[in-house]
């Protein structure tokens, strides 16, 4: 994890509803096939804090073997891309031109400033959702409540009934929140297509003197 995270994270973790989550994901690694692994949990925060100028917020890990990696979106290299990412990358290429990933590993978005955050940060393998109610949901409110005070001028780009529901957490006189359905190909069509929310994340770090991202 980036130092930058540290005094958050560390308070977080001293919590007792992160206690409890610590002691369910230790049973749930020990006898179950879980994912991420153990080392990359935390992935999206060596993302470093001061230079975090959006954020997408995903639901849950993949939960099918080598995919997850720690981002969310994100694969390995060597991983096919994923349904949801292709769709994100369709939605790129119709709003602002080709996509510049050849894989599906969005480690280049995280280098810009891109905080690729779950609302769950494990599943169980073939389990989507397995790991809601424990904790992880409370953490990440925290996470965001914690960029909405002590950053400037973030985009929140929040896909699907999860992401949405965080929008009254985050300032919008401060921030730009942008919502559309997931792109996920069950709800893609409802609205993830066509949301433009490349081009008007990048119009609005450029309003602010921020690097645009390279998409």
């Amino acid at each position: 994890m980036h130092e930058s995270w540290k005094p958050f994270l560390e308070s977080e973790f001293s919590k007792p509803y992160f206690k409890e989550l610590s002691n369910f994901l230790h049973a749930e690694y020990e006898k179950k096939q879980i994912f991420p692994k153990k080392a990359q949990v935390f992935r999206a925060f060596t993302t470093d804090l001061n230079k975090v100028t959006v954020v997408i917020l995903g639901q849950d890990p993949y939960h099918t073997p080598g995919a997850a990696h720690g981002l969310a979106f994100s694969v390995p290299d060597t991983q096919p891309i994923p349904p949801s990412l292709v769709n994100i990358y369709k939605e790129i290429d119709s709003d602002i031109g080709k996509h510049q990933n050849s894989t599906g590993n969005l480690t280049s978005w995280q280098d810009q400033g891109v905080l690729l955050l779950n609302n769950t940060l494990t599943v169980e393998a073939h389990r989507a959702g397995s790991h809601r109610g424990h904790g992880w949901e409370i953490f990440t409110e925290a996470v965001i409540k914690y960029l909405n005070e002590t950053r400037p001028h973030l985009v929140f780009l929040l896909w699907g009934r999860d992401a949405r529901a965080k929008a009254n957490l985050i300032d919008k006189q401060k921030h730009l929140i942008l919502e559309s359905p997931h792109p996920s190909p069950l709800s893609a069509h409802y609205g993830f297509f066509g949301n433009h929310h490349f081009s008007k994340t990048n119009e609005f770090l450029k309003s602010h003197q921020l690097p645009e991202i390279n998409w």
